[in-house]
């Protein structure tokens, strides 16, 4: 890898002039870096160098490149900004110091990781921050990054192991989805292989095999359909490039995980074999359909047109899947060459013709989800609530579904009407009151399919969004611009009104899991001043029950010292540690049942140890002799625990086979039902359960509330001890 190559390489697309200016940028670089090798051996100048080669091959411009070859200069080498700014201008300077700061970020997750491949959510978190304020500001800043990243993929393996796991684990989960978002998809492709082959070695060598085995055949049919298309492309006059698209191993990785649960195997995957054909104009890649269908027999439901509909990346190309020679299944692709410059490149694409009247309103439209982001992202409560929202607009599992207009909308796999609503509008969320799918009312809660219809019904009688829809066990919102609409709907409503709300919600959900911590200690471990703060956060929607649930079920985990103590009764393990006593038995109290996230105080037996019981529990409060009291925690390691719940609800038929589905559906063992039924038509039903703790519990009554016919669901002390039919 050479200084000629790349200003070979430049020559081919930008005037002499700008081309000598990357060159002053190169040898400015080499000079900065000299003596500096990377922990791989070879000279520092090699990384700046490929990061720009990278780049040229993207045609972009002579300022970026020349950042590109300077991003390292100003952390690695005695550069000042000053410096920078004077030999190459302002704008290269503020490139370069875009970067850096990217780059301390990273530095910084580093010295916090200690050598443990541990992330450091907030430091992720503002690394995510700084990359979209970078990319709303110019886009080259985060071109920049990727570039620097597929480098450092690629000489990954002289860092330590951990290192190597945590850099893969962050590129596959945040570089690579932000690669697909911004309609790279070569750059994409490259991310994912690398960081599958760091993070599951032995499945990346087995697909590699695999294929290897196959390459001979797969070539040689390939070839073959290859000249039959052409041929009848050229009968029919269309100037074409037909060519076999390449299959990245990742790519397959994730077909075959999909295809094993199918119970198929890697030679029935669709799209082994593919066609890519290039044509110069619109008309052309229509025609071509007709064509390749008129050889090769269609296979029903396997058509896409991105042409008329493109996605939200900008992507074009039609999609079709074939029955061709010998019956085996193949997709063909079918685009422009000016669609495969934006399909391959993406942002960068645009950005080249962005000076034109066309390509600015193209660059424009591109950067509008970036700033939204980031509007919906200016008021979340955390780090992880960052995380968790950025990757789910960012990953590359989505669905595509149609206004009743004929409209195309992207979303998130997993997204509900809800989250379809507020990204038509605002409003049109907030006065939803049902929706159809394809002409029939449906759930607001149902997962959207691709090529859906959905139409939001709307009504001035709708005040304004439920708060329930925050709950993310209920399954109502699975987009991040939709939740920050919701919860910014309720921050404007009256103190009053959310301080009403949130303590109504927390006192429900205090009583129907029996918990023993009353508000002020939970508003303490939230670390909110007093309960008033508490009850408005989340009457407001700024922090869900979920949240507390999680935050209580966790606390007592991360307090406990483990190995204490961890002994098995009845077949469920603790999970309790006597604190400071080594080797003690524990057992948990029937009387009270206490689960992970319950306040425990341990009671000292004369012949069977430790009984375990939660604090509020009448035989911890009225005990005799308090000395025979020890302080307990719950232990760090996973373990299920019985409980017994009541549910109350409207008789009917099948009523207990579906509180047992959602029961099931949470991988939950029931070892005992006991129905009662009533006089006015109600029943009761008595489950005992196994779960792993309180935010399990709280998850499970979230979804059996939303059972037909189900009215109350909480704890209970009622032991099930029979099936009686009655429901």
């Amino acid at each position: 890898m050479t200084k000629e190559k790349l200003l070979t390489s430049l020559g081919r697309y930008l005037p002499k002039d700008r081309v000598g200016f990357v060159r002053e940028a190169y040898d400015f670089a080499e000079l900065s870096h000299e003596g500096q090798v990377r922990r791989s051996g070879e000279p520092y100048i090699q990384h700046p160098l490929s990061t720009a080669l990278h780049l040229a091959d993207l045609k972009l411009d002579a300022n970026c490149i020349a950042a590109a070859l300077l991003h390292d200069v100003l952390e690695d080498c005695d550069v000042s900004p000053e410096e920078l700014n004077e030999k190459f201008g302002p704008e290269v300077m503020r490139l370069v110091d875009g970067v850096s700061k990217l780059t301390r970020l990273e530095l910084l997750a580093i010295r916090r990781d200690n050598g443990h491949g541990m992330d450091d959510s907030a430091t992720q978190a503002e690394n995510l921050r700084k990359m979209l304020v970078a990319m709303a500001q110019d886009i080259r800043v985060v071109l920049i990054k990727l570039a620097d990243r597929l480098h450092n993929m690629s000489t990954l393996r002289a860092l330590p192991r951990q290192r190597q796991l945590s850099i893969a684990r962050e590129t596959l989960d945040i570089y690579a989805p932000l690669a697909h978002r911004l309609g790279m998809a070569d750059l994409k492709w490259k991310l994912e292989d690398l960081a599958f082959r760091v993070l599951q070695p032995d499945r990346y060598r087995e697909i590699s095999r695999l294929l290897t085995q196959k390459r001979e055949k797969r070539e040689r049919y390939v070839a073959q359909v290859t000249r039959l298309l052409k041929a009848a492309l050229d009968d029919s006059g269309i100037e074409a490039d037909v060519t076999g698209r390449p299959k990245h191993i990742y790519s397959i990785h994730r077909k075959m995980a999909r295809y094993a649960a199918q119970g198929k195997e890697f030679d029935q995957i669709h799209d082994l074999f593919a066609l890519r054909v290039l044509v110069d104009k619109v008309v052309d890649c229509y025609a071509t359909l007709g064509i390749a269908h008129g050889i090769w027999h269609p296979i029903p439901g396997q058509f896409d047109d991105y042409i008329a509909n493109p996605r939200e990346n900008s992507y074009q190309s039609l999609h079709t899947s074939v029955i061709a020679e010998g019956g085996v299944p193949m997709e063909v692709q079918i685009r422009t060459n000016e669609m495969h410059q934006v399909s391959e490149f993406g942002i960068a694409a645009h950005w080249r013709y962005k000076e034109g009247a066309k390509g600015a309103s193209h660059f424009e439209e591109r950067m509008t989800w970036v700033r939204q982001l980031l509007e919906w992202q200016r008021d979340v409560s955390g780090a992880e609530e960052f995380l968790e929202s950025v990757k789910t607009d960012l990953l590359p599992n989505q669905v595509f579904v149609y206004t009743p207009k004929g409209e195309v909308k992207e979303l998130p796999a997993g997204a509900t009407p809800i989250d379809f609503a507020y990204r038509i509008h605002t409003d049109i969320g907030h006065k939803c009151s049902g929706a159809k799918v394809n002409g029939k009312l449906t759930s607001l809660d149902q997962s959207l399919e691709n090529g859906d219809t959905v139409q939001i019904l709307t009504s001035n009688k709708v005040l304004g969004p439920r708060l329930d829809w925050l709950n993310p066990d209920l399954g109502y919102v699975n987009t991040a611009g939709a939740r920050q609409a919701i919860r910014l709907w309720f921050r404007k409503q009256e103190r009053a009104e959310n301080i009403q709300r949130g303590q109504e919600l927390i006192e429900k959900e205090r009583k129907r899991l029996a918990l023993d911590h009353n508000v002020d200690e939970i508003a303490d471990k939230l670390s909110f001043t007093n309960r008033e703060d508490l009850y408005a956060a989340v009457g407001s929607g700024t922090i869900s029950i979920h949240q507390i649930t999680t935050r209580l079920s966790g606390s007592e985990k991360q307090a406990a010292v483990p190995g204490f103590g961890m002994q098995t009764q009845l077949g469920f393990e603790t999970g309790v540690s006597v604190l400071g006593v080594d080797d003690v038995l524990t057992r948990l109290a029937k009387c009270c049942q206490p689960l992970p996230g319950n306040e425990i105080m341990g009671f000292i037996t004369r012949a069977q140890g430790v009984s375990v019981h939660r604090k509020s529990c009448h035989n911890i409060t009225n005990v005799t002799e308090p000395e025979r009291l020890i302080e307990v925690g719950w232990g760090s390691t996973a373990r299920l625990y019985p409980v017994r719940i009541e549910i109350e609800g409207t008789d009917r038929v099948g009523l207990l086979r579906d509180i047992t589905t959602v029961v099931s559906a949470e991988k939950v063992n029931i070892s005992g039902v006991m129905t009662e039924t009533h006089q006015d038509g109600s029943v009761t039903e008595h489950l005992s359960l196994s779960t792993n703790g309180i935010r399990q519990l709280s998850r499970i009554f979230n979804r059996l509330e939303k059972v037909p016919g189900v009215l109350r669901v909480r704890r209970s002390d009622q032991v099930a001890q029979a099936v009686v039919t009655g429901s």
